[in-house]
């Protein structure tokens, strides 16, 4: 029978004792799920030099837990140092080996559901300590004399290129996280087709595909790289969109023939909204309570909400009117303005003359002058003659062209085929979606 070692500070949860006395099953288990990540090569990372130590006493987690050990979980509102003192260190030592990890890793970001393996001699006495940081590797730490000797480990980082294909039902956001993907994505997707894809009306139905290097570290998810493919089908219509990074284009995301997806003017001044008043020569204004023009698109949304320019341009005004509130014009080349009414407040250092470029932030959501509620009036002037924001047609940037072109070409081969099989999968559900609705 295992010794349980004497207990300083507080008192062991019961979830605790539970997952000490599961340890036979628990550990099989975790080793199974260590030894089935995939292997990666072409890794590259900083060599460490462990420490003189008996690192043998620091057997790694793959191997089977010795007799004299017990293994950890972090929980909810534990910290390193709680969790140390639970493992049978007095509080001095906890502290000590608390300092001693900071060297290395950040303990003030450790998570629930890290694990530590307390090893102890043969007076029950802890003689060394090793930890599995996700995301960053593992670290232990070696009794010496009074104190530790603690030696890193950082893993190696590998990077894998991937496909990543849903349909929407719910949401963008749901279908990735029902891929086992992090809806971190939904970002990516937004900014490559802001200039196409209206993505405050998805459909049920509408599908997508998108090759995307997935960056791990000790075979934990660490981030995602760009998204270097896409296609997304919207309303029966497909979009394809390939990254180019050459030096004679990118970086920035190019229809197959190589002309840009980037437009003058985005779609939307907002990310998430809606549409509450459309453009109208006839409109009843709910304040004034009298039938005059409304030139331009209000989309609803909280107070706050960040505002952004549509294109590059000039700002020409940015002040307060009783009936627009604060308001920023901006003008693009010589021919268009933009305007953005009832602001609650600018973004910092904005003022006339400032050069902004298309996405910046320029100001916030609000309600100010003639407004019943939060939103942005966004309107657009072409040589002084109002435009339906909804209906401006775009110019497009030059497309690619020689070197460039070739290189992109070559790229957009080798990334098709990882495109169309899961694109052919997906067409099948988006029908079966369709059909049922």
């Amino acid at each position: 029978m295992v010794k349980k070692p004497k207990r300083w500070g507080r008192v062991v949860r019961k979830p605790r004792v539970y997952l000490a006395l599961a340890v036979p099953l628990a550990i099989p288990l975790f080793l199974a799920a260590v030894r089935s990540q995939p292997e990666f090569g072409n890794a590259t990372a900083a060599s460490v030099a462990p420490l003189p130590l008996r690192y043998d006493a620091l057997r790694p987690f793959r191997t089977q837990l010795p007799e004299h050990a017990m293994l950890l979980t972090m929980e909810q509102d534990d910290t390193l140092d709680s969790v140390l003192v639970d493992g049978g260190l007095s509080s001095h030592d906890s502290a000590l080996l608390t300092r001693e990890f900071a060297k290395s890793i950040d303990v003030r970001r450790l998570r629930p559901g890290h694990l530590l393996r307390f090893h102890y001699d043969a007076a029950n006495r802890v003689d060394s300590v090793q930890m599995k940081v996700t995301g960053w590797g593992e670290i232990g730490a070696l009794r010496s004399g009074d104190g530790f000797s603690v030696s890193p480990h950082p893993a190696l980082p590998h990077s894998v290129e991937t496909t990543v294909s849903a349909v929407i039902d719910t949401s963008l956001y749901d279908a990735l996280r029902g891929s086992g993907e992090n809806p971190a994505l939904v970002q990516q997707l937004v900014d490559i087709f802001q200039w196409d894809i209206d993505f405050f009306e998805l459909h049920r139905g509408d599908a997508f595909s998108l090759v995307v290097t997935k960056n791990y570290v000790g075979g934990d998810l660490v981030g995602y790289g760009p998204v270097t493919a896409a296609r997304f089908t919207h309303k029966g219509t497909t979009y394809e969109a390939f990254r180019d990074a050459t030096p004679g284009g990118g970086p920035g995301y190019y229809a197959r023939t190589g002309t840009p997806l980037r437009k003058q003017f985005l779609k939307a001044p907002l990310k998430f909204t809606r549409i509450t008043s459309g453009f109208s020569k006839h409109r009843f204004h709910p304040v004034l309570k009298y039938f005059r023009p409304h030139n331009g698109i209000d989309y609803g949304a909280p107070i706050g909400t960040p505002v952004m320019t549509t294109a590059d341009g000039v700002v020409v005004e940015a002040r307060y009117s009783p009936g627009e509130g604060n308001f920023i014009r901006v003008r693009h080349s010589s021919r268009y303005d933009t305007y953005y009414l009832h602001l609650s407040r600018f973004a910092k250092g904005l003022k006339r003359g400032t050069r902004v470029a298309q996405g910046d932030v320029i100001g916030y959501v609000g309600m100010t002058g003639l407004a019943t509620g939060p939103h942005l009036d966004y309107r657009v002037t072409d040589g002084g003659h109002w435009l339906n924001p909804l209906n401006l047609k775009s110019i497009t940037p030059d497309p690619l062209g020689g070197d460039a072109l070739r290189r992109f070409r070559a790229e957009v081969a080798r990334l098709t085929p990882k495109l169309s099989e899961p694109a052919r999968e997906l067409a099948e559900k988006a029908v079966q979606q369709r059909a049922l609705f």
